[in-house]
Protein backbone atom coordinates (compact mmCIF):
# COMPACT_ATOMS: atom_id res chain seq x y z
CA UNK A 1 0.00 0.00 0.00
CA UNK A 2 0.80 3.67 -0.27
CA UNK A 3 2.06 5.79 3.04
CA UNK A 4 1.49 9.40 3.01
CA UNK A 5 4.52 10.84 5.13
CA UNK A 6 4.44 14.47 6.17
CA UNK A 7 5.92 16.29 9.22
CA UNK A 8 3.20 15.29 11.31
CA UNK A 9 3.85 11.67 11.18
CA UNK A 10 7.81 11.35 9.98
CA UNK A 11 8.71 10.17 13.72
CA UNK A 12 6.64 6.92 12.66
CA UNK A 13 8.59 6.47 9.08
CA UNK A 14 11.90 6.79 10.08
CA UNK A 15 13.17 3.82 8.76
CA UNK A 16 11.35 3.24 5.72
CA UNK A 17 12.08 6.87 4.73
CA UNK A 18 15.69 6.72 5.40
CA UNK A 19 15.33 3.31 2.68
CA UNK A 20 13.40 5.94 0.62
CA UNK A 21 16.48 8.18 0.40
CA UNK A 22 18.71 5.56 -0.65
CA UNK A 23 16.58 4.50 -3.11
CA UNK A 24 16.60 7.59 -4.33
CA UNK A 25 20.41 7.67 -4.37
CA UNK A 26 20.59 3.92 -5.89
CA UNK A 27 18.11 4.78 -8.78
CA UNK A 28 19.27 8.40 -9.50
CA UNK A 29 22.65 8.52 -8.89
CA UNK A 30 23.63 5.00 -9.33
CA UNK A 31 21.58 4.05 -12.33
CA UNK A 32 20.65 7.07 -14.00
CA UNK A 33 24.24 8.68 -13.49
CA UNK A 34 23.14 11.90 -12.01
CA UNK A 35 26.19 12.86 -10.45
CA UNK A 36 25.64 15.74 -8.96
CA UNK A 37 23.04 14.41 -6.57
CA UNK A 38 26.02 11.92 -4.70
CA UNK A 39 26.14 11.89 -1.61
CA UNK A 40 28.73 10.18 0.50
CA UNK A 41 26.16 8.08 2.70
CA UNK A 42 24.10 7.64 -0.36
CA UNK A 43 20.84 9.11 0.49
CA UNK A 44 20.05 11.35 -1.68
CA UNK A 45 18.38 14.16 -0.17
CA UNK A 46 17.97 18.10 -1.44
CA UNK A 47 16.64 21.45 -0.32
CA UNK A 48 13.11 20.38 -0.59
CA UNK A 49 13.20 17.22 1.81
CA UNK A 50 11.90 19.87 3.95
CA UNK A 51 8.98 19.93 6.48
CA UNK A 52 6.58 20.90 3.65
CA UNK A 53 7.36 17.73 1.04
CA UNK A 54 5.12 14.75 1.44
CA UNK A 55 6.55 11.26 0.75
CA UNK A 56 4.87 8.26 -0.87
CA UNK A 57 6.37 5.38 -0.01
CA UNK A 58 5.03 1.68 -1.43
CA UNK A 59 5.71 -0.78 1.28
CA UNK A 60 5.46 -3.85 0.89
CA UNK A 61 4.18 -6.57 3.48
CA UNK A 62 7.77 -6.88 5.09
CA UNK A 63 7.48 -2.78 5.19
CA UNK A 64 10.59 -2.73 3.02
CA UNK A 65 10.59 0.62 0.12
CA UNK A 66 9.73 -1.18 -3.07
CA UNK A 67 8.85 2.71 -4.57
CA UNK A 68 8.51 6.00 -3.97
CA UNK A 69 8.19 9.58 -5.28
CA UNK A 70 7.43 13.45 -3.64
CA UNK A 71 5.11 16.00 -3.72
CA UNK A 72 5.77 19.49 -2.95
CA UNK A 73 3.23 22.38 -2.68
CA UNK A 74 3.29 25.02 -5.57
CA UNK A 75 2.72 27.79 -3.31
CA UNK A 76 5.99 27.53 -2.44
CA UNK A 77 9.26 27.64 -4.04
CA UNK A 78 9.80 23.96 -6.02
CA UNK A 79 11.74 22.08 -8.50
CA UNK A 80 10.65 23.55 -11.68
CA UNK A 81 10.66 27.05 -11.33
CA UNK A 82 14.17 26.63 -8.96
CA UNK A 83 16.28 24.06 -10.74
CA UNK A 84 14.54 23.43 -14.23
CA UNK A 85 13.19 26.48 -15.61
CA UNK A 86 13.99 26.23 -18.92
CA UNK A 87 11.39 23.66 -19.44
CA UNK A 88 8.61 26.09 -18.34
CA UNK A 89 7.88 28.72 -20.94
CA UNK A 90 6.15 31.48 -18.61
CA UNK A 91 5.44 31.31 -15.11
CA UNK A 92 5.44 28.15 -13.35
CA UNK A 93 2.14 27.19 -12.24
CA UNK A 94 1.57 27.78 -8.70
CA UNK A 95 -1.39 27.47 -5.87
CA UNK A 96 -3.06 25.41 -2.95
CA UNK A 97 -5.10 23.09 -5.97
CA UNK A 98 -1.54 22.15 -7.80
CA UNK A 99 1.55 19.98 -6.44
CA UNK A 100 4.58 19.06 -8.02
CA UNK A 101 4.87 14.98 -8.40
CA UNK A 102 8.61 14.00 -8.53
CA UNK A 103 11.45 11.44 -7.54
CA UNK A 104 9.67 8.96 -8.74
CA UNK A 105 11.08 5.50 -8.32
CA UNK A 106 10.91 2.17 -8.19
CA UNK A 107 13.13 -0.54 -6.37
CA UNK A 108 14.38 -3.01 -8.25
CA UNK A 109 12.76 -5.86 -6.98
CA UNK A 110 9.33 -4.58 -7.93
CA UNK A 111 10.55 -4.03 -11.72
CA UNK A 112 8.32 -5.26 -14.40
CA UNK A 113 9.04 -5.73 -18.46
CA UNK A 114 7.24 -5.52 -20.89
CA UNK A 115 4.71 -1.89 -22.35
CA UNK A 116 2.26 -2.86 -18.93
CA UNK A 117 2.79 -0.02 -16.92
CA UNK A 118 4.55 -0.93 -13.27
CA UNK A 119 1.92 -1.84 -10.99
CA UNK A 120 4.36 0.01 -8.25
CA UNK A 121 4.74 3.12 -10.61
CA UNK A 122 0.09 2.87 -10.50
CA UNK A 123 -0.60 2.93 -7.43
CA UNK A 124 1.70 5.59 -6.52
CA UNK A 125 -0.03 7.42 -8.92
CA UNK A 126 -3.78 6.79 -8.05
CA UNK A 127 -2.29 7.65 -4.40
CA UNK A 128 -1.98 11.36 -5.66
CA UNK A 129 -5.33 11.31 -6.81
CA UNK A 130 -7.07 9.68 -4.10
CA UNK A 131 -5.12 11.52 -1.80
CA UNK A 132 -5.61 14.63 -3.18
CA UNK A 133 -8.66 15.37 -4.55
CA UNK A 134 -10.52 15.41 -0.73
CA UNK A 135 -8.37 18.05 -0.13
CA UNK A 136 -8.90 20.38 -3.15
CA UNK A 137 -5.79 19.10 -5.25
CA UNK A 138 -6.45 18.98 -8.95
CA UNK A 139 -3.48 18.72 -10.82
CA UNK A 140 0.32 18.10 -10.62
CA UNK A 141 3.48 19.40 -12.58
CA UNK A 142 6.18 16.77 -13.51
CA UNK A 143 9.15 16.98 -15.55
CA UNK A 144 9.55 13.60 -17.24
CA UNK A 145 10.26 11.70 -20.29
CA UNK A 146 8.12 12.94 -23.38
CA UNK A 147 7.20 9.33 -23.91
CA UNK A 148 4.66 9.36 -20.79
CA UNK A 149 2.48 12.14 -21.84
CA UNK A 150 0.58 9.67 -23.61
CA UNK A 151 0.36 6.73 -21.25
CA UNK A 152 -1.06 10.15 -18.61
CA UNK A 153 -3.50 10.80 -21.37
CA UNK A 154 -4.72 6.62 -21.75
CA UNK A 155 -4.87 6.80 -17.55
CA UNK A 156 -7.68 10.01 -18.36
CA UNK A 157 -5.17 12.93 -16.36
CA UNK A 158 -5.71 15.88 -18.89
CA UNK A 159 -1.83 15.80 -19.75
CA UNK A 160 -0.54 19.98 -21.18
CA UNK A 161 3.06 20.44 -21.88
CA UNK A 162 4.50 23.37 -20.21
CA UNK A 163 7.06 23.77 -22.69
CA UNK A 164 9.23 22.19 -25.31
CA UNK A 165 11.35 19.18 -24.40
CA UNK A 166 15.31 19.61 -23.34
CA UNK A 167 17.63 17.00 -22.99
CA UNK A 168 18.54 16.27 -19.62
CA UNK A 169 21.52 13.66 -18.74
CA UNK A 170 20.83 12.23 -22.16
CA UNK A 171 17.15 11.87 -21.99
CA UNK A 172 14.44 14.22 -23.69
CA UNK A 173 12.34 15.42 -20.68
CA UNK A 174 9.29 17.61 -21.14
CA UNK A 175 7.64 19.36 -17.90
CA UNK A 176 3.68 19.17 -18.09
CA UNK A 177 0.71 20.01 -15.71
CA UNK A 178 -1.58 16.94 -15.68
CA UNK A 179 -5.31 17.77 -14.47
CA UNK A 180 -7.24 14.70 -12.56
CA UNK A 181 -11.16 14.54 -11.32
CA UNK A 182 -13.07 11.54 -10.55
CA UNK A 183 -12.97 10.05 -14.06
CA UNK A 184 -9.19 10.11 -13.40
CA UNK A 185 -9.89 8.26 -10.27
CA UNK A 186 -12.42 5.90 -11.81
CA UNK A 187 -9.50 4.80 -14.85
CA UNK A 188 -6.72 4.55 -12.52
CA UNK A 189 -8.83 1.89 -10.53
CA UNK A 190 -9.69 0.37 -13.92
CA UNK A 191 -6.31 0.14 -14.59
CA UNK A 192 -5.16 -1.65 -11.64
CA UNK A 193 -7.95 -3.78 -11.57
CA UNK A 194 -8.93 -2.84 -8.41
CA UNK A 195 -11.20 0.00 -6.55
CA UNK A 196 -9.54 -0.73 -3.11
CA UNK A 197 -8.04 1.94 -1.57
CA UNK A 198 -4.25 2.00 -2.24
CA UNK A 199 -4.07 4.36 0.67
CA UNK A 200 -2.48 2.72 4.01
CA UNK A 201 -4.40 3.93 6.79
CA UNK A 202 -2.86 6.41 8.91
CA UNK A 203 -0.15 4.58 11.70
CA UNK A 204 -0.60 5.49 15.84
CA UNK A 205 2.51 5.31 17.12
CA UNK A 206 2.58 4.71 21.02
CA UNK A 207 4.45 7.83 21.29
CA UNK A 208 0.97 9.76 20.16
CA UNK A 209 -1.21 7.23 21.72
CA UNK A 210 0.58 8.50 25.00
CA UNK A 211 0.18 12.03 24.61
Amino acid sequence: MIHVVTAENMQDYAGALDQAFRLRHRVFVEELGWSNLARPDRREIDEFDDEHAIHLLALDETESVIGYSRLLPTTRPYLLPMVLPQLCEGAAPSGAHIVEWGRICVAECARTSGRRLNPTALALMTAIVEWGLPRGITSFISEMPTSWILRLLQLHLRAMPLGLPHEIEGEEIVAVEAAFDGRSLRQLQNKRGDIRSVLAPPRVSFARLAS
